[in-house]
């Protein structure tokens, strides 16, 4: 990249608010600030205006969803800033409203930290979502694509389209969703170009139609009744 990507962290683990700092800086990544609660992390970004924000879901004072809230309401008043959710939790309810209230073209991930095992492809997430792209872990996809009701506009989508944009919302890219899929990356074209027009995604958004496809899908998650957080594997209890 022209120029190294601005970054705050919030992370309520001094062991590992830190090391992700110098895991980061290490990798040409500028940390403005590490902190450990919301509102440390609500006066940061106001202060240093950074690229993206990497936030865990269980900040203090309840170590529920602190985090989340706070980046549902980051989204909303800092239009450019990219989110990205690292935790070992998927909230859905939370998750949805924070997916598919994208604006400004802002990117937005979520990533689970026990499927992080190589820093470089972390980094390169989080690049892409300071780019306004998304990253999400397929555990959170699959959990919002598990849904039970289905927004009309969707309706048309193939399943192949369907697993398609699920692989766009990883972040892949037509080569490596083909590879996935085991088929041509021309066929991958295809499928892309269909969804664009079944989602009503003119020629005219230019290169944004693949972050809109994805947030277009996610949006229709959002009025999902709540449900409650809980980790990917249920043997893990939650930190103290």
């Amino acid at each position: 990249m022209d120029a190294r990507v601005r970054v705050v962290i919030a992370e309520d683990s001094a062991i590992l608010r830190e090391g992700l700092a110098q895991l980061l800086a290490v990798r040409g990544v500028e940390v403005c600030a590490a902190v450990g609660d919301a509102e440390a992390l609500l006066a940061a970004v106001a202060e240093h205006r950074p690229d993206a924000a990497v936030v865990d879901i269980r900040l203090p004072p309840t170590q529920t969803d602190e985090g989340l809230r706070a980046a549902v309401a980051l989204r909303r008043s800092t239009p450019d800033l990219g989110v990205l959710i690292f935790s070992q939790y998927v909230e859905t309810r939370y998750a949805a409203q924070l997916l598919g209230d994208g604006r400004g073209g802002a990117g937005v991930g979520y990533l689970l930290k026990e499927r992080v095992v190589d820093i470089g492809a972390f980094v390169s997430a989080l690049e892409r979502v300071a780019a306004g792209g998304t990253a999400l872990d397929p555990d959170v996809v699959a959990q919002l694509f598990g849904a039970a009701r289905r927004a009309s506009a969707l309706d048309g989508l193939t399943p192949r389209e369907r697993e398609v944009l699920a692989l766009m919302a990883e972040g892949r890219t037509n080569q490596s969703i083909a590879e996935r899929c085991t088929v041509t990356e021309r066929a991958v074209e295809k499928h892309v170009a269909n969804i664009f027009t079944k989602l009503e995604l003119p020629v005219g958004e230019g290169g944004h139609r693949r972050v809109l496809a994805v947030l277009r899908y996610l949006e229709a998650h959002a009025a999902q009744p709540p449900h409650a957080a809980q980790p990917p594997h249920s043997s893990r209890p939650p930190r103290a």
